[in-house]
């Protein structure tokens, strides 16, 4: 990709080319597939580029050159296009935004000097996580964290919060504005790249497929829990006003300790649940 001073032109140029109608996609992914015709393989490629963009667009905050993340997302695309099988019955964006993230999370992970002190899951979970709960949390202006965001963030991720006190400090430099020119003699802005002007389709559907697919992980997860602990842990971490520990030890009739507990072992077993439901369809997609 061009360098980060040609970034501005580079987006533009990527509007250039068609989205792909379902039939057209279908259609080069098989002559790709079957005939390993390199022009089907490129139209995939470069049709899907400005979904690549955005989301490098959403890892700008960690300090890496915008176009470096664009370049590790599109060395993730072609990875897609290479292994798409058409035959599955899902969009190209779907399948490919798995690649195009673990590319550009790899290339962050290895970019990062605060990694290299420990590449645990646990670490990975934290460094990738850290900002969109401080956004929840409306944190994310605070330099130091309040102890009781601390406490809820190292909860919700079942890390040490001494881990987040330490991750939030090393990512505490400040972010871009969006409102900043993407370059000294240019009009155009950061957040004019963050949304495509025409009606992309295809991300669209990518996105709500994406979402979907959370949330049927989720159900299938929460099956593997027995009735009290689904209802604690649904109670406890999924209502947006979680229920008090007194209440539910109340109406179990049991102390609030065993009721955090039980909290805590119904979260473990959720995530197990649903990493291995990511890891098999990893293998399927593979």
């Amino acid at each position: 990709m061009a360098p980060e001073g040609n970034l501005s032109r580079y987006l533009q140029d990527i509007r250039k080319f068609p989205m792909l109608k379902p039939e057209e996609e279908l259609q080069l992914a098989h002559d790709w597939r079957d005939k390993g015709d390199e022009n089907a393989a490129h139209r995939l490629v470069t049709s899907h580029l400005r979904l690549v963009a955005k989301i490098a667009m959403g890892y700008r905050g960690y300090g890496l050159p915008v176009g470096e993340l664009i370049s590790e997302g599109n060395v993730g695309m072609m990875q897609a296009v290479k292994r798409f099988d058409p035959d599955r019955g899902f969009r190209l964006a779907t399948y490919a935004m798995w690649w195009i993230r673990a590319a550009i999370q790899e290339y962050i992970l290895h970019s990062w000097s605060l990694v290299k002190m420990g590449t645990t899951a646990a670490q990975k979970k934290l460094f990738f996580n850290l900002r969109r709960l401080k956004g929840q949390m409306a944190a994310l202006e605070e330099g130091d964290l309040q102890p009781e965001v601390v406490e809820k963030i190292a909860t919700t991720l079942q890390v040490p919060e001494a881990d987040v006190i330490s991750m939030n400090r090393r990512l505490s430099a400040p972010d871009n504005s969006l409102n900043a020119p993407i370059r000294a003699d240019s009009e155009g802005e950061w957040q004019d790249w963050l949304v495509d002007d025409s009606e992309s389709q295809e991300e669209e559907l990518a996105e709500r497929e994406d979402m979907s697919s959370r949330k049927a992980l989720l159900a299938t997860a929460l099956k593997t829990l027995n009735e009290r602990e689904r209802h604690i842990l649904i109670e406890r971490r999924l209502k947006d006003e979680p229920t008090t520990l007194e209440e539910l030890s109340q109406q179990y009739n049991i102390s609030r300790e065993r009721v955090r507990q039980i909290e805590v072992r119904a979260f473990e077993k959720l995530q197990k649940s649903m990493k291995q439901q990511v890891d098999a369809r990893r293998l399927e997609l593979a």
